[in-house]
Formats: structure tokens, C-alpha cells, sequence
């Protein structure tokens, strides 16, 4: 599986500008709205959906990554969308530190294999520090899509 199958290019954010672990949740969400990959009446359902699988044990898995994710009956196919903070955001990460990179990824509810797979993928993609700080430093959402592409392709 690559990360190309499932993240939607206009699902992307180089700045985002949220504070607080629910409003960036809801400004990723957002830009799965603003590519058309959920419908504008589904989004409180999906946030509250995501926010929910937070309480199980938080996303933010360290070295400054976040991969909030869950499953919704509103949502037809594997879909992700991707942020970049430039001052870091508190999200009860496993290391204590702020996140700023943030994958959030969305599955079908009955759809175990692909979203393990696709959080599989994500986590191995980011383990490596050069991408990690590359993509910390991205000035805009097309240098984020580029970069994130193409260390897909090399880590097949």
C-alpha cells in the first residue's frame, strides 16, 4: 500500500494554524471537506469520531508525529489528509513532546486490513528523521505533497 492510494493532495495543510488536539483534529478534517472526501454534514460526526478514539489512548506517537485516526460509517473509502504546525501542538504524545506533523487517516467501518496497513505504512515512512524534518520545514502544501510522494515511491 502506498500513502499516494489513500492521501488526497488537496487534503493538505503546510500551516496549521490550530492550538488545541480537538480544533486540529476538526482543521484536518476540514481539509478532507474542502477536497470533496467527506460531505460538509458528516464532518461533526467524523471529529467527534476521531476525538472519541483519542480517549482510547493518544495518537501522538512521538519524535514530533501525530496519527489521529478512526472508522465511520460516513466514510466509503481509506482517506487521509496530512498538516504541518510550525509551533507545535500539545497532544498527549507518548514522549511528552509537541506534535508537529500530522497524518490523520479515516477508514470504512468494517475495514481492518487497509487502515492497519495504511497506519503501518505512515509509521515507517516517519520513523526516518531527515523526512521528518524536511517535512518541518515545507513552505507550502505543493513541497508537502512533492516531498511526501516521493519518499513514497522510494520505500516501496
Amino acid at each position: 500500500m502506498k500513502i499516494s492510494d489513500f492521501l488526497n493532495r488537496k487534503a493538505m495543510s503546510a500551516d496549521i494554524a490550530s492550538k488545541e488536539k480537538k480544533d486540529v483534529i476538526r482543521e484536518l478534517v476540514d481539509l478532507l471537506v474542502k477536497s470533496k472526501e467527506i460531505r460538509p454534514k458528516d464532518k461533526d460526526i467524523i471529529v467527534k469520531t476521531v476525538l472519541d478514539r483519542e480517549t482510547l489512548g493518544s495518537t501522538g506517537i512521538g519524535q514530533s508525529v501525530g496519527i489521529p485516526h478512526g472508522k465511520s460509517p460516513n466514510v466509503k473509502n481509506l482517506i487521509g489528509a496530512v498538516g504541518i504546525s510550525r509551533q507545535g501542538v500539545n497532544f498527549d504524545s507518548l514522549d511528552g513532546e509537541p506534535v508537529y506533523i500530522f497524518f490523520l487517516l479515516l477508514a470504512p467501518q468494517a475495514s481492518a486490513g487497509p487502515h492497519l496497513k495504511a497506519l503501518a505504512r505512515i509509521s515507517r515512512l516517519l520513523k526516518d528523521r531527515y523526512f521528518r524534518d524536511t517535512l518541518r520545514t515545507v513552505k507550502n502544501e505543493k513541497d508537502l505533497a512533492t516531498i511526501i510522494f516521493k519518499e513514497d515511491q522510494k520505500q516501496q
